[in-house]
């Protein structure tokens, strides 16, 4: 039986015993939310409800858990040296994460969909980092971001239309970089034109991720230039739509299975209909599901760092040198140490991120710790773990060396490391005289 029709009947069923067993209204755990996050309890808790420490899963999650790291190691992991190799994910790769529900994970039932949780979308990028980054950053965008957007503002329509596609076969695209547009996200020069009930939309966009695969795009153009980022606008744009093409796929350092290209907008029509929202609105929207992406490319980062540090403690409880295991040395398994204890860490900051955004509390700034250190614990695990088994680590005999390559944009992508710390330190208000 596919994973997605198991949970809604098992998570109630353990919602319901464990609410019995605690004697407590199921808003009591909340009790520090503000009333504005009030209407939206009882459906957090019903897909999140955790009494003990954050790593510890509820039924529901470690289900999902240990579905996807069994279907990771035996679907993906045989095909993550091909596909990074050519560039290029492979069909069955797609396709069984359709197939398994990890596509559409917070889509409502009613839509198709898992009708699970955020925090289930960053278990699940994480476990699929373990085995390869690449695949793990496909779901993310669709989860985090794609599925987001929709889901909180997409009309009626879009939603009936959307929804039940993403969960079952359709990947979206997230278009909103473009080359003078990284960092200063909103110096955007892809701008759209009113022509009566239609748009017409020209410009161009860079580091597109699922750009190849998608079928349909979100994209944020400006429709007031004169009013700065407050003329942006985001426009649901299907891939088949007369002016839309991509341009030639990103040869990249890292996560090559993830497609990276060019998008262009050369008269793109579209209909009003197609407005995501409200007109001027996307930067709110982008700033938004950009907040919850980051708590994604975190689990990400987490995941790729404990996957590294698994295919190398092996070895090193193998290889000997000097008539003994070199992990018998203190100088090597007090590293290993430090390495997990650095994950662990990072681990802590994602999930503490990930549950304050379920439960209706802040977590900007949460969001912008979990990301910015866990790309930096996934570049020195990485770097370290090559280190330690030497020549093999940077040789392609052992997947250390592609976890040290895929690492790097995870200080890049969804904010760099250092726009990361600007936004701490813009919210470390406690400490302000």
């Amino acid at each position: 039986m596919a994973l997605g029709k198991m949970l809604p009947s098992v998570m109630k069923q353990f919602l319901q015993s464990a609410v019995n067993r605690m004697h407590l209204p199921s808003t009591s755990m909340f009790g520090r939310c503000s009333s504005t996050a009030a209407p939206h309890l009882e459906e957090n808790i019903s897909k999140s409800f955790v009494t003990g420490p954050l790593t510890m899963l509820s039924e529901e999650e470690e289900m999902m858990k240990e579905t996807v790291a069994r279907f990771a190691m035996e679907k993906i992991q045989p095909l993550v040296s091909e596909m990074d190799q050519n560039s290029e994910m492979d069909p069955s790769v797609v396709r069984g994460m359709f197939e398994q529900g990890l596509m559409g994970i917070e889509v409502d039932a009613d839509y198709g969909g898992t009708n699970s949780s955020f925090f289930v979308s960053c278990l699940v990028v994480e476990e699929l980092a373990k085995i390869d980054p690449a695949v793990s950053v496909m779901c993310d965008v669709q989860n985090t971001l794609i599925v987001t957007l929709f889901r909180k503002y997409g009309t009626p329509q879009q939603r009936a239309e959307y929804l039940p596609k993403l969960a079952e076969n359709m990947v979206g695209s997230f278009c909103l970089s473009e080359v003078g547009s990284g960092s200063d996200a909103f110096a955007l020069d892809t701008k759209a034109e009113k022509q009566g009930d239609f748009y017409v939309i020209n410009g161009s966009k860079m580091w597109i991720t699922n750009a190849e695969h998608a079928g349909v795009f979100l994209v944020f153009a400006n429709v007031a230039p004169e009013k700065g980022y407050k003329g942006i606008t985001t426009f649901v744009v299907p891939k088949e739509t007369d002016g839309l093409s991509l341009g030639k796929k990103e040869d990249k350092l890292g996560i090559r299975a993830s497609s990276t290209c060019p998008v262009h907008f050369d008269n793109v029509k579209v209909p009003a209909s197609a407005v995501l929202g409200q007109v001027g609105h996307g930067y709110k929207y982008a700033i938004e599901c950009l907040n919850e992406g980051r708590i994604g490319i975190g689990a990400q980062m987490v995941g790729l760092a404990q996957g590294c540090l698994n295919c190398t403690v092996p070895y090193l409880h193998e290889r000997k040198q000097f008539g003994q295991k070199i992990w018998d040395f203190q100088a090597v398994n007090h590293q290993a140490a430090h390495m997990l204890t650095q994950i662990e860490a990072a681990r802590l900051l994602v999930y503490n991120a990930a549950r304050r955004k379920e439960a209706g509390l802040p977590f900007l700034r949460e969001a912008a710790m979990s990301k910015y250190f866990a790309g930096e614990v996934a570049t020195l695990t990485t770097s370290k773990c090559i280190e330690l088994m030497g020549g093999v680590g940077y040789s392609k005999q052992y997947p250390v060396e592609k976890f040290y390559r895929d690492c790097k944009i995870g200080t890049i992508y969804e904010g760099t490391a250092n726009i990361q710390l600007s936004t701490i330190a813009k919210n470390m208000k406690e400490f302000e005289p």
